[in-house]
């Protein structure tokens, strides 16, 4: 099947990692970042760090969007569906993000007390747009979260109910921007908890950069030099790109290089981006799990598409909310600690019931360590 089986070829696999074992120099270490949660998962699922010499270490960034969902942006959704009686409509993995009091979507579904919340899993903004029409009567919020990648579908849902004038539909907007993350954490101190958090490199994300281009990295190179490759979500992709970015490593170069240009070009897609810039603008600031507060990071609904937005409608008020003590998935999405760190991973924390965040969607790091059997690699 092209671009699947030819991406899988263990022949050429090995290969890879030859190059990259001769590539890389001893005594020199290497640490690269890949940022997407996709990515994650596929290192995982072909053990690729098997494949990988000893002094070279991939770190887990925060890309996945349900990890990076704060407490309290769980907790206006179900405020949403438990108290002022909307349906809810999401996407799967969002349901069984912990909240604070021990609650989630899918308890609140379940039921609290005498009361069920209205919550729907959909699988596209078309079926949230479909149960308003379905419910006229009743209100129905899109729960839209995600990066770049997702937002031109909410954006096209608005101005959909906007052209239809379905007045019982809105959006709680929760969409985040995958730069501004960047920036933020090569940011952050290189020391934390006793060990170092600088990164060497990036892999860029496959998905979002269809959608941004790779333009929107370069200030990772010419303002870090740090070099980043763009790279897709097959092994070949990736061993590809480690080999990249330790070629630039060691000639002293940081520019932005795309392995992934079967999909992704400088520029991006430039009417998805119209789109989103029609029904959107930045918002001052957004709160990230595991980065805190990060300023122009997320997006809002315009004042022209007022009318949908679900904070405005509704009158909410975000509340910060601490993560569970014993959980280690903010040092995770910050790349400070590895899912085998934390010392409820494997244990109190498990896929069937999640603690923090990391573990709840297949993108996430725990949740990708525990079911490829990575929990099992303690060196």
């Amino acid at each position: 099947m092209k671009y699947i089986d030819e991406f899988r070829d263990g022949e050429v696999a090995r290969n890879l990692a030859g190059k990259i074992a001769s590539a890389a120099e001893p005594g020199r270490t290497y640490s690269f970042m890949e940022f997407c949660g996709g990515h994650t998962h596929a290192i995982s699922r072909y053990g690729l760090g098997d494949l990988l010499p000893q002094n070279l270490r991939m770190v887990h960034g925060p890309g996945c969007p349900v990890c990076v969902l704060p407490i309290g942006r769980i907790d206006m959704a179900i405020d949403l569906a438990l108290t002022r009686g909307a349906i809810l409509c999401t996407y799967a993995d969002t349901l069984r993000v912990p909240a604070s009091g021990g609650m989630s979507l899918m308890k609140a579904k379940a039921g609290v007390g005498d009361r069920c919340a209205d919550i729907r899993m959909v699988y596209s903004t078309r079926d949230a747009l479909q149960v308003a029409r379905d419910h006229p009567r009743r209100e129905v919020v899109f729960f839209a979260i995600g990066f770049e990648t997702t937002t031109p579908p909410t954006a096209l849902a608005i101005q959909q109910a906007h052209s239809e004038g379905l007045s019982n539909f809105s959006v709680l907007c929760c969409h985040v921007l995958t730069p501004a993350a960047i920036r933020t954490i090569l940011e952050m101190p290189e020391a934390e908890h006793g060990r170092a958090a600088a990164i060497d490199g990036l892999i860029g994300p496959a998905h979002v950069s269809t959608v941004i281009g790779s333009r929107p990295y370069e200030f990772v190179a010419e303002e870090f030099r740090k070099p980043v490759v763009i790279a897709g979500f097959e092994p070949l992709d990736l061993m590809q790109a480690i080999l990249m970015l330790v070629r630039q490593v060691n000639e002293g170069r940081a520019e932005v290089e795309n392995e992934f240009s079967r999909a992704v070009s400088r520029e991006g897609n430039l009417k998805a981006q119209a789109r989103v810039a029609e029904v959107f603008e930045l918002r001052r600031e957004f709160e990230w799990r595991g980065l805190a507060v990060v300023p122009y990071s997320a997006l809002q609904i315009r004042g022209q598409y007022a009318a949908f937005d679900a904070e405005r409608r509704f009158e909410l008020e975000y509340r910060f909310v601490p993560d569970n003590k014993a959980c280690e998935c903010s040092a995770i999405l910050r790349g400070v600690k590895r899912p085998q760190e934390c010392r409820i991973f494997g244990s109190a924390c498990s896929p069937e019931n999640p603690v923090g965040s990391c573990m709840v969607s297949s993108e996430g790091a725990c949740a990708a360590h525990y079911s490829y059997g990575r929990y099992k690699d303690m060196h």
